[in-house]
């Protein structure tokens, strides 16, 4: 795990200890099933068990931790059932954003959202892989934001924070590369979105975005129960 100065004031020590476990979480450094020890944790970040206690409390409040009765806190870890569940939730939220965002995107968003569509297209995996990624969760974060629906906006913003850096972590093969088969669907299905949205046509926009989640998933799926 790596190590930064311990904030003494100006911050309650047990927000800078959940950013530090949800750093660690999130970059793979702690992996997902690994039991958290609070004592442990406190030796590594130097401070003592309770704002580590409280972190806990927060990560698994934030679904990034689970606390097992009579045996500690571990690092959430998605079952292939897991991950159909959060594609469907994604399918469906996130085509009501599309169908909103054709009603309210204006054309610099349209413009943004082509120029993420174009550089995801020149990149390359895996050498490009991490570029991908962000570039992507930007091109999904720009349609729901262009929603103008707020709590659609905050409930996505939730979902992607953890999402799908944590999920990669579960299955080692997709983490340090694409999804099989994936690449040239992904790139069709976004530029099908960003001509749908182009054209103000709502219910275009949100079959695209639903039929492109749908498809991610299915793979995704497939990708996890082939390793097992």
């Amino acid at each position: 795990m790596a190590s930064e100065p311990t904030p003494r004031s100006h911050r309650q020590l047990h927000h800078w200890v959940a950013d530090r476990l949800r750093s660690d979480i999130l970059e793979g450094r702690l992996r997902p099933g690994e039991w958290l020890r609070q004592e442990r944790l406190a030796q590594a970040y130097s401070v003592s068990q309770m704002p580590v206690r409280e972190a806990l409390k927060q990560l698994a409040a934030e679904g990034l931790v689970e606390h097992v009765p009579y045996r500690g806190v571990r690092v959430v870890e998605f079952a292939a059932e897991d991950v159909e569940d959060l594609y469907a939730c994604r399918a469906f939220i996130e085509g009501m954003a599309a169908r909103s965002a054709a009603q309210n995107v204006t054309d610099e968003e349209l413009s943004d959202l082509a120029g993420l569509h174009e550089q995801m297209v020149r990149c390359r995996t895996p050498e490009d892989l991490a570029q991908y990624r962000e570039l992507n969760r930007r091109f999904h974060a720009l349609i729901f934001s262009a929603s103008r629906r707020s709590y659609i906006v905050r409930t996505l913003a939730q979902l992607w924070s953890a999402f799908p850096t944590m999920l990669w972590s579960n299955i080692p093969r997709i983490a340090v590369a694409s999804v099989p088969g994936r690449d040239e669907p992904d790139a069709a299905e976004h530029e099908e979105i960003v001509a749908a949205l182009a054209a103000r046509d709502a219910e275009r926009a949100e079959r695209a975005v639903r039929r492109h989640i749908e498809s991610a998933g299915e793979m995704l799926v497939a990708g996890m129960r082939a390793q097992t």
